[in-house]
């Protein structure tokens, strides 16, 4: 049973898990229902409020349509006695297939629940989900908002999402960088990057800290020696093996192999599925030497940084010690006594030249003197 209210008496509800609306569908359904009208009714619950009394459950991307398309009634469906729980699961149920719900809407969605107590196997079954399926999208909540972005945008795929949020957040935007920019051939070899990014997270180093002893390094060598050669000797033999036969038509290999072509096709079976599984391992390989790569710069950073800090230091405990001669030098310029600066008197004596005597006026003086001395002797 369906009623036509205002469309002013309905609001959107707060706890909608999409929050994301694509303006071009948005727009697209308007024009739509300007043509048609509302096809799908919206589906309210009442709220008492005087001011919006229906709350909506379903249908926000329809009911923000007809506002844009001028409609100022809306055809809705009223579920009266019904809790905000079960209102917002029937929200989740109508979003949660639509191909324009974001992964990470809908594993925020899946978190609400689980929050209010439902468990994973409760979700899937609710939705019609696997359980695992459940349990990805919920891992997908420790990505750091920077990757979870691009995995909205749909820049990273969902797998190689769940893998990379299983990694610290500095290493999260290590490897999502790394993808982003196209540094790896596939989807699988950032899988494997980041799974080596979570080795290096688990221990220190995969080799141990530790030196190898002179054993273990013997026989890496031989190792090493041995696979090399062996894998020479596969590119030496099979590839231009392979590139002749691919190279001739199927009517002249049914000839050439005659009754041998069953085994044959059984070998290069089996050869195939070797390669694959060596190709596999050794894509894994790839990706834990590329980690060592990068754990390895990193710390060789820090230990710059470390370096860096430590030299820093040492210049901040000379540098007060430098300080502290300075201000003494400054203090004993400032106790050194000024001379004194001249009298006023004494100015204008040093500044007017000395008046010149007659030379007999002189020599009197000198005369008398010469007398008193010679006085005493006399008496």
């Amino acid at each position: 049973m369906f009623t036509n209210l205002k469309i002013t008496e309905i609001a959107p509800n707060p706890d909608q898990p999409r929050k994301f609306f694509d303006e071009a569908k948005q727009s697209e359904l308007t024009g739509s229902i300007k043509e048609n009208g509302l096809l799908q009714p919206v589906v309210v619950r009442p709220t008492g409020s005087a001011e919006a009394p229906y709350v909506l459950i379903a249908g926000e991307r329809r009911w923000r349509s007809c506002k844009e398309a001028g409609l100022e009634v809306i055809p809705a469906k009223v579920i009266k006695d019904v809790s905000e729980e079960n209102a917002y699961v029937l929200s989740i149920a109508e979003n949660v297939n639509r191909e324009d719900m974001t992964i990470m809407e809908e594993a925020g969605a899946y978190a609400d629940l689980k929050a209010a107590g439902w468990t994973p196997a409760k979700i899937a079954k609710q939705f019609g989900k696997t359980e695992t399926h459940i349990t990805w999208r919920l891992g997908l909540l420790t990505l750091r908002p920077e990757v979870a972005e691009m995995v909205d945008k749909g820049d990273i795929k969902n797998n190689l999402a769940w893998h990379i949020a299983q990694l610290n957040p500095a290493n999260q935007m290590v490897a999502a960088m790394r993808y982003v920019r196209g540094d790896f051939d596939s989807e699988a070899e950032a899988q494997h990057f980041a799974n080596g990014l979570k080795m290096m997270e688990k221990q220190s180093s995969l080799t141990g800290d530790e030196a190898p002893t002179a054993e273990i390094q013997e026989e890496r060598k031989k190792a090493r020696a041995k696979a090399k050669d062996s894998l020479g000797k596969a590119e030496d033999i099979l590839i231009p093996l392979f590139e002749e036969l691919g190279a001739k038509k199927p009517e002249d290999l049914a000839v050439i192999l005659g009754t041998d072509l069953t085994r044959y096709v059984r070998v290069i079976g089996k050869i195939h599925s070797q390669v694959q599984q060596v190709r596999n391992l050794l894509s894994k390989a790839q990706g834990i030497q590329r980690a060592m790569a990068d754990d390895f710069n990193k710390k060789a950073v820090e230990v710059q940084q470390e370096a860096a800090q430590k030299k820093a230091a040492r210049q901040g405990e000379a540098k007060p010690e430098a300080a502290t001669k300075a201000p003494v030098k400054a203090a004993a310029k400032k106790a050194a006594p000024k001379p004194a600066a001249p009298r006023a008197k004494d100015a204008g004596a040093a500044k007017s030249p000395a008046r010149k005597v007659p030379a007999q006026k002189q020599a009197e003086p000198t005369v008398q003197a010469a007398k008193k001395a010679e006085a005493p002797a006399a008496q």
